[in-house]
């Protein structure tokens, strides 16, 4: 389940604008910690799915890779949002406190 919140946190964090590696990572930090060894293969990974594509820029004489989400990573959040009220259902059932324990 973590794996997959991972992916969504990525793909929120490059929702808005185009990103690379280590933006991508400062901007998750408030949130979740996640480092470069664990970033790098989601990225490849939603590559893959085409939930992102992924441009080479020069920055500062270096090639540096820049992350877009695309129709389908968006979908992909969406679909998130609504599973997730599911799962705050499920939570909530699990947590409620029972008058007779």
């Amino acid at each position: 389940m973590k794996r997959g919140l991972l992916d969504i946190c990525v793909l929120a964090a490059i929702k808005n604008e185009d990103s690379y590696g280590y933006q991508i990572i400062k901007d998750m930090k408030p949130y979740v910690e996640i480092s470069e060894s664990t970033l790098y293969p989601i990225l490849r990974r939603l590559e893959a799915a085409e939930l992102l594509t992924v441009r080479s820029a020069e920055h500062n004489g270096r090639l540096r890779k820049y992350y877009h989400i695309t129709q389908r990573g968006l979908e992909r959040i969406r679909t998130f949002r609504e599973e997730w009220k599911e799962i705050i259902s499920i939570y909530q059932f699990v947590t409620k406190e029972n008058s007779d324990e």
